[in-house]
C-alpha cells in the first residue's frame, strides 16, 4: 500500500475554490488541502498587516507594506490554485460550495479595507482639525504681544490658514478656515478696536497683504477690512501728532493722501492742519510768542512738503502753508516784544531787525525798528531796556552830537524817544591815544574844527548813547547816559582811542 493517497485528478472548480480563499488572507484555502504551515504564513502577515494599521492614523498604512502584503497574498493565491489542482478538499465535499465560501468570505477584506478607508478619511480630518486648532492658539497667544514681536507667529497662523483652504479645501478644517480668519483679522488688528491708532498702523498694513496669498472665497468681505481702518488710524494718529507738535504727522497724512486720497479720513486733514495753524496764531499773543512762531514757521515747512501729495487737499494745504508763513512773519513782532521785556536783548534785536525785513508792510514795522534800537543800546547799557520803545519824536531840549573822529560814527540813542544816525568820519582829526585821554584838561570836540554834526530834539528824561563805529569794525562801542533837564543845551562828542580801538 501507498504511504499517500493517490494524487485526485486536475479539477480547475478546486484550484479556483482554494486560491478565491487565499485572497481572504487568512489562508483557509491552505486549511481545505490541510497545508497548515503554509495558512500560518497568511495568518501572520494578515496580524502583521493589522499591527502596522491599527489604530487608523492620518498618515495611513506605508505604500511598502501594502505592495509587500498584496504580493503576498497574490502569491499565496496563485500557489493555492495550483495545489487545489490535484488535492482533494478536506471540506466541504463539493468544489462549487467550496468556491462560493470563498467569494463569501472575500467580504471580509473588502469590508475591512472600506472601514479603514473611512476610518484613515476621519483620523485625516482630525488631524487637519488639530492643526487648526494649534493655529488658533498661536494666534491668540499672538494676540497678547506687540505686533513687531508676535508678527512671525502670524505669519506661521496664516501659513496653515493658507494650506487648509487651497490643499484640503475639501475637509471640514477648511470649511471654518473663513470664520477662523475673522478672529485673525480682529486678533492682528485688536490696538484699532482699542482706539490706539498709532500702534494699529503697522498691523492693518499687514493685513492688507493677506489677500496676496489667500483664497477670496476664504476671506470674503476681509479682502476690504483694513481699508477703513488703516485710513481712520493714519488721520487719527497724525492729528494726534500734529496736535503734540511731533514730526511724524506729517509722514502719517502722506501716507494717507496717497494711498486714500478719496477716503473721508482723506477729507479731514486740510481742516485739520488749518485748525493747528489758527491755535499757533492764537498763542502768538500769549504767553509764549516766540514758540508760537517758531511753531509756525515749522508749521509752514512741513505743510508745504505735505501739499504735493495727490487729492483734493492740496490747495487747502496750500492756502494753510500761506497762511501759516504770513501770520509766523508777522508774530515775529509779539516775539520780539517778549525777547525785549525778558531782557534778551540780542535775540530781540534780530528778531525785530527780521520782522522788518519780512513784512514791508506790516503795521508795527516802525515801531520794530524803534524796538531794534532800542535792543541795541540795552546790550551796552542794560538800563535803557527798562521801558519798550515807542514811535515818540521831538522834544524840548537840544542835543548837538559831533564827531571827532576820522571814521564814521553810528550813534543809537533811546529813551523817551528812540533813533539812530550816522556822522561822516572827520577828515582833519585823528584818533587819540589813551595816553592823550588822561591828560588833565582833555576835551574832544573843542578843536575849533568843522566837525560833522547833528543836534536833536529830545524830550526831558534820561537818554542812553551808544556810540559805535560804522560798518564791520570790530572796534568797542562807547556809550554815555544823559539825564537831560529844561534849560540846557548839551553836546556829545564821539571821539576814537587808536590804543583801545573804541569809538566815543
Amino acid at each position: 500500500m501507498p504511504s499517500t493517497p493517490p494524487p485526485a485528478p486536475p479539477d480547475g472548480w478546486r484550484a479556483a475554490a482554494v486560491a478565491v480563499l487565499n485572497l481572504s488572507g487568512l489562508g483557509l484555502g491552505y486549511a481545505l488541502v490541510r497545508r497548515w504551515v503554509l495558512m500560518a504564513a497568511c495568518l501572520a502577515a494578515t496580524v502583521v498587516l493589522l499591527l502596522v494599521a491599527l489604530p487608523a492614523d492620518a498618515d495611513g498604512v506605508p505604500g511598502a507594506a501594502l505592495t509587500l502584503y498584496g504580493a503576498l497574498i497574490l502569491l499565496a493565491a496563485v500557489h493555492g490554485a495550483i495545489v487545489g489542482l490535484r488535492n482533494r478538499l478536506t471540506w466541504p465535499g463539493r468544489a462549487h460550495l467550496a468556491l462560493l465560501l470563498g467569494v463569501l468570505l472575500l467580504a471580509a477584506p473588502a469590508g475591512g479595507a472600506v472601514w479603514y478607508d473611512d476610518a484613515h478619511e476621519e483620523a485625516v480630518q482630525q488631524a487637519l482639525l488639530d492643526r487648526l486648532a494649534k493655529a488658533d492658539q498661536q494666534v491668540t497667544a499672538a494676540g497678547r504681544q506687540s505686533f513687531s514681536t508676535a508678527r512671525s507667529d502670524y505669519g506661521q497662523a496664516l501659513d496653515v490658514y493658507r494650506d487648509l483652504a487651497v490643499n484640503h479645501s475639501g475637509s471640514r478644517a477648511a470649511d471654518q478656515v473663513p470664520d477662523r480668519l475673522r478672529t485673525y483679522y480682529t486678533t492682528v488688528g485688536a490696538a484699532y478696536g482699542h482706539q490706539q491708532y498709532c500702534d494699529a498702523i503697522e498691523p492693518l498694513k499687514y493685513l492688507r497683504t493677506v489677500p496676496r496669498t489667500m483664497p477670496k472665497t476664504a476671506l470674503g468681505s476681509l479682502s476690504e477690512w483694513p481699508d477703513d481702518r488703516l485710513a481712520t488710524s493714519l488721520y487719527e494718529c497724525g492729528r494726534a501728532g500734529l496736535t503734540a507738535g511731533q514730526a511724524d504727522w506729517v509722514t502719517r497724512f502722506g501716507e494717507l493722501l496717497d494711498t486714500f486720497p478719496q477716503s473721508p479720513s482723506a477729507s479731514k486733514v486740510a481742516p485739520a492742519v488749518d485748525a493747528q495753524v489758527k491755535k499757533a496764531e492764537k498763542a502768538v499773543n500769549g504767553g509764549e510768542p516766540c514758540t508760537a512762531v517758531e511753531q509756525l514757521r515749522d508749521l509752514n515747512t512741513r505743510i508745504t512738503s505735505l501739499s504735493g501729495s495727490s487729492g483734493n487737499a492740496a490747495d487747502g494745504l496750500t492756502k494753510s502753508a500761506d497762511r501759516a508763513d504770513r501770520s509766523g512773519n508777522a508774530g515775529e513782532y509779539a516775539c520780539g516784544v517778549d525777547q525785549y521785556k525778558d531782557g534778551d536783548y540780542d535775540e530781540a534785536q534780530k528778531t525785530m531787525e527780521q520782522y522788518v525785513s519780512d513784512n514791508k508792510n506790516g503795521s508795527n514795522r516802525d515801531r520794530a525798528k524803534k524796538i531794534a534800537i532800542g535792543a541795541e543800546v540795552a546790550q551796552t547799557l542794560p538800563a535803557a531796556g527798562k521801558k519798550l520803545p515807542t514811535t515818540a519824536s521831538g522834544g524840548s531840549i537840544s542835543v548837538t552830537v559831533k564827531n571827532d573822529s576820522p571814521d564814521d560814527v553810528t550813534v543809537l540813542y533811546t529813551g523817551p524817544v528812540t533813533g539812530s544816525f550816522t556822522l561822516k568820519g572827520c577828515g582833519s582829526c585823528k584818533s587819540y591815544s589813551l595816553v592823550d585821554t588822561l591828560r588833565i584838561g582833555f576835551k574832544p570836540c573843542n578843536g575849533g574844527k568843522n566837525y560833522p554834526q547833528r543836534t536833536l530834539s529830545l524830550p526831558v528824561g534820561t537818554t542812553y548813547f551808544v556810540h559805535k563805529p560804522h560798518g564791520d569794525s570790530t572796534a568797542t562801542p562807547a556809550s554815555d547816559t544823559a539825564k537831560l533837564r529844561s534849560g540846557y543845551i548839551y553836546t556829545e562828542c564821539a571821539y576814537t582811542t587808536s590804543t583801545l580801538g573804541s569809538s566815543y
